[in-house]
Order: C-alpha cells, then sequence, then structure tokens
C-alpha cells in the first residue's frame, strides 16, 4: 500500500500505524523474510528506537516532500496463506462433524429401539420361562402323584410319620393323601394305619369320593377296634354307605353302632346313627 505523506492528518496516526505494522511484521522498503521475533524487553526497546529513528525518517521525508512505500511484510503473507488453508480445513471438520453428528443421531435412534426390542424379548423370555417352570412343576407333582405307593418312613417312627402327614393333609392336601397312603403301606397292622385310613376316609367323603371313603373307613374299621374315634367312625362308614345306595350294608354298620360302641357314644352321635338308620329304612 502506498501512502503520501500529505494525507495524514497527524504525525501521531502515522507512527501509530508505522509500530502496528512493524510488530505484525512489516518493514520498510525490505524483501527479505526476517527470523521469528522474540519480543523481550531487550528487543521492545530496540523497537521503541527504531520508531523514534523512522519518525525522524518521515519528518525529513515530510520536510523535503518524497513519497514513503510501505511494503507487506512476505512473512504476514505467508500467514496469511497458511490462515485461508486453516479456515478451509476447519470448514472441512466442521462439515464432516455435521456429519458424523448426523451419523450418531442415527445410531442412537436404532440403538433405543433395539434396547426396547431387548426389553420386550426378555420379558417375553421371562413369561416363558416362568410358564415352563409352572409346567414343569405342575409335572413333576402329577408323575408323584401318580407314582405307585411303595413303602418309605421319612421318620423311621410310624407315630411321626403319621404326624408329618396329617400336617401336610393341611398344607398340601394331595401330597398329603398320598403321604397317610403311604403311612398305612409302610406300617400295616398298626394303630397308626388305622388313623391314616381313617384320615383317608374323611377326605374323601369331603370330595364326595364314596367309594373310597367306604373302603377306607372299613379299612380303619378292621376287626371293629376298641379305639376312642371307633365309633363315630362307624356312624362314617354307614354315613358314606347309605349315600351310595348301599342301605343293607349301611344298616349292618350300625347294628355293629349299636352293639359295640352305642353304650358309650354321646348323644349328638346316637342322634346321627338314628338319622342314617331311618335314612336307610333299616328294622
Amino acid at each position: 500500500m502506498t501512502l503520501k505523506l500529505d494525507l495524514f492528518r497527524s504525525k501521531k496516526a502515522v507512527l501509530t500505524a508505522i509500530g502496528l505494522a512493524l510488530i505484525a511484521g512489516t518493514t520498510l522498503a525490505q524483501t527479505a523474510t526476517p527470523e521469528p521475533i522474540q519480543w523481550d524487553k531487550r528487543r521492545l526497546e530496540q523497537l521503541e528506537r527504531n520508531v523514534r529513528r523512522i519518525d525522524r525518517a518521515l519528518n525529513q521525508a515530510s520536510a523535503a516532500g518524497e513519497p514513503v512505500i510501505l511494503q507487506t511484510d512476505p512473512e504476514v503473507l505467508a500467514l496469511q496463506g497458511r490462515v485461508s488453508t486453516l479456515d478451509r480445513r476447519l470448514d472441512d471438520v466442521e462439515a464432516t462433524l455435521q456429519r458424523v453428528n448426523g451419523d450418531v443421531e442415527r445410531l442412537t435412534f436404532q440403538l433405543d429401539e433395539s434396547t426396547r426390542d431387548n426389553a420386550a424379548l426378555r420379558a417375553r423370555l421371562t413369561d416363558t420361562d416362568r410358564r415352563l417352570k409352572t409346567f414343569e412343576d405342575a409335572a413333576r407333582a402329577e408323575a408323584e402323584l401318580n407314582a405307585p405307593i411303595t413303602a418309605h418312613s421319612p421318620t423311621g417312627d410310624a407315630a411321626q410319620d403319621l404326624a408329618l402327614a396329617v400336617r401336610m393333609v393341611t398344607a398340601e392336601p394331595a401330597r398329603g393323601a398320598r403321604a397317610l397312603e403311604t403311612v398305612v403301606v409302610t406300617w400295616p397292622d398298626t394303630p397308626q394305619a388305622r388313623e391314616a385310613n381313617l384320615a383317608l376316609g374323611d377326605m374323601r367323603a369331603t370330595a364326595n369320593d364314596l367309594a373310597g371313603a367306604v373302603q377306607a373307613y372299613a379299612a380303619a374299621l378292621s376287626g371293629w377296634p376298641r379305639t376312642p374315634w371307633a365309633a363315630e367312625a362307624t356312624v362314617k362308614l354307614a354315613t358314606a354307605l347309605e349315600a351310595s345306595d348301599r342301605d343293607t350294608q349301611a344298616c349292618g354298620a350300625l347294628g355293629e353302632f349299636t352293639r359295640r360302641y352305642a353304650e358309650g357314644a354321646t348323644p349328638a352321635l346316637r342322634t346321627r346313627a338314628t338319622q342314617v338308620k331311618t335314612r336307610a329304612g333299616c328294622n
């Protein structure tokens, strides 16, 4: 840029422009590229002296009416070129980042969809596992309940086996009934086997399995035992026989009740026996 000294309004403005140009790496009428300057205290003092010399030179040129030509430092031009290159590269990086951001958003959406699909699949698998376990447990229980009854003593004692079976009846009736049957098979011809049959008769009568109830009561009363529960068990046997239209057998059971247990029975139990006898048409 060429500036004529008569256009400057003040010497101060000229000095300021020249100082800024020197700090930016400009030189007066020079074309050689200087080494990068380290602006320490010594160089700043040298710059101040140079500015004063230039001030004097400008004053002399102004007095002589000569023009002053300021040339841009080649290093500045090189830096400007590098800045332009960096700007282009930054633009490229920004465009790349925009594409990457778009890809990230798309991948994030796909990941969210995959996460939802995985959660739904996991829920279905959990439900399937639960249902499968339920089926397996039911099949295992069914196989256990349908397996042949064999002699087996969980405790090694008839009384304890019976007590365990009675408790099981309350918690799991089906398994409890099987436990009672196991007591009968394991401890035949024992008081515990009779009581187990009595309990089985009660369970079957409640389930309206009259044939099963009759069989169990009859087994409990085999030999007409003299036990505290025998009188009531005989009336229960007669009741099940009468309810299954086996009146003759019901009357026979009531006859045994009268001969063996009526004298020591409670009034309520004798009343029940009379009612069954009436329904069965006993003489």
